[in-house]
């Protein structure tokens, strides 16, 4: 099942993303406690000088004048009391107020400050009425000692958190954010991606050309150099063994040769026929020694191969010299490869399957944009737990993979090599099925124009 965190692009992406939204909604909460704090002070800044501004007006106006100024104050949010007998209940406001009408007004002046919410606030004139009226009542007197009480209504309505065309503008503002997130993501991970490609690459061509060192964060630059110097490293060391398994493989074929002729000469046949069989499998294992070197140094050009056609005149080939073999089936494919390579690959398969399951049903068939060519035996199969272990070289099976039947443990080594170049893979599976055995499967990518 595709688990979308296991990629390291897309938890960069998540990081970069969540990050970003959290410190935003950090940003946007600490602005709107500023925004608030911001508007408490003006609108308390505001009231202290509307205050400020009838109580100067007052002190400036005669006596009779001061009633009518008081009822034209009234229609605007500000109720002035020239007679104040009775008290009110409430609380203290914040300081804030009664420092601003102190320094305006003269610490001598007496001045009484009370925050209260009743039926008796003037009601607020601006455009979002209060549920409860809210005012603040001062209590001061005028310079000719005139006590007056002045109550002003005060807007504690909080402002909308989203106006006009907020919602739109957070949305465009998401979209690009994840547009530049994932772009931030993939450009920060795509010196992995590089170099895990190379890497794959590197498992099924030694030869693959080197990373490409090019300028970016020093890290980057590291770890190309590194990986360059270790598949360097990979390449001389294989290509020293297999020199020296070919260099040892070609010169034992001159004395095996030259004790091939002088066993003709041994009188006893039986002991004769026994030193020839196992010269035979010894010369057999030179031989595909050889084919292994081979097959590990070689880079075959690559061509457009007729798989139906390949496959169908290997079986040919097998049957008219003795062989048990059937083949069925067609694809009506090509796939990119090396035809030579490519007959040593299936050959291998087939003589794996008729040495050790007396004969080879094979068949060739098109799925999901591959080549499968299947071989079967009627062998009795192999242990679930030596499936994969079959591909080690020089690896036979105590049972079937005997010295008698001529197995050298490198026909499956070399088929997989053959397969793994060409981006394809061989899959055994036992039939679990009456007289049938083993089924080899060899997966090869089709070519571009199928």
């Amino acid at each position: 099942m595709w688990n979308p965190l296991d990629s390291i692009t897309v938890r960069t992406f998540l990081i970069l993303i969540g990050g970003t939204m959290l410190s935003g909604a950090l940003v946007f909460t600490l602005a709107g406690t500023e925004r608030k704090n911001l508007e408490s002070h003006l609108r308390t800044h505001h009231a202290a000088e509307r205050i400020e501004q009838a109580i100067q007006l007052l002190d400036s106006a005669p006596q009779a004048s001061r009633q009518a100024i008081a009822q034209v104050y009234a229609n605007y949010g500000l109720r002035v009391d020239l007679a104040p007998t009775v008290g009110v209940v409430g609380q203290a406001p914040d300081s804030e107020i009664t420092q601003e009408l102190r320094q305006q007004l003269g610490s001598d002046r007496p001045i009484e400050i009370v925050d209260q919410e009743n039926k008796d606030c003037p009601a607020f004139t601006g455009p979002h009425p209060e549920d409860k009226p809210h005012c603040i009542s001062v209590f001061t007197a005028l310079k000719d000692g005139t006590r007056i009480k002045l109550d002003v209504a005060r807007h504690d309505h909080p402002p909308p958190p989203f106006r006009g065309n907020f919602m739109r503008d957070l949305i465009t503002f998401m979209a690009g954010l994840a547009v530049f997130a994932w772009i931030v993501a993939l450009m920060t991970t795509r010196p992995l991606r590089q170099l895990a490609r190379a890497a794959n690459a590197l498992g099924s061509n030694l030869k693959h050309p080197p990373l490409a060192e090019t300028p970016g964060p020093r890290e980057v630059r590291e770890a190309s150099i590194a990986f360059n110097r270790m598949q360097a490293s990979i390449q001389s060391y294989i290509q020293e063994r297999t020199f020296m398994l070919s260099a040892i493989a070609h010169d034992l074929q001159t004395p095996l040769t030259r004790l091939r002729l002088r066993l003709e000469k041994v009188s006893d046949p039986a002991l004769r026929t026994a030193l020839v069989a196992d010269l035979t499998v010894t010369q057999s294992l030179v031989r595909e020694g050889l084919d292994y070197a081979h097959t590990i140094t070689t880079d075959e050009p690559f061509e457009l191969v007729d798989i139906d056609s390949l496959t169908e005149a290997l079986c040919n080939d097998a049957i008219d010299a003795g062989s048990e073999i059937t083949f069925d089936g067609t694809s009506n494919t090509t796939i990119w490869g090396s035809p030579l390579a490519l007959r040593r690959c299936i050959s291998n398969l087939m003589d794996n399957a008729v040495k050790y399951g007396q004969f080879a049903h094979v068949s060739v068939q098109k799925s999901a944009g591959k080549a499968l060519i299947s071989v079967i035996d009627g062998g009795e199969g192999i242990p679930a737990h030596d499936l994969e272990k079959v591909f080690q070289p020089f690896h036979r099976l105590e049972d079937s993979r005997s010295r008698e039947s001529g197995g050298t443990g490198l026909g499956l080594t070399i088929a997989r090599i053959i397969a793994e170049r060409h981006q394809g893979r061989i899959i055994l599976k036992n039939m679990g099925v009456a007289e049938l055995g083993l089924v080899a499967v060899l997966e090869l990518p089709l070519a571009p124009s199928n």
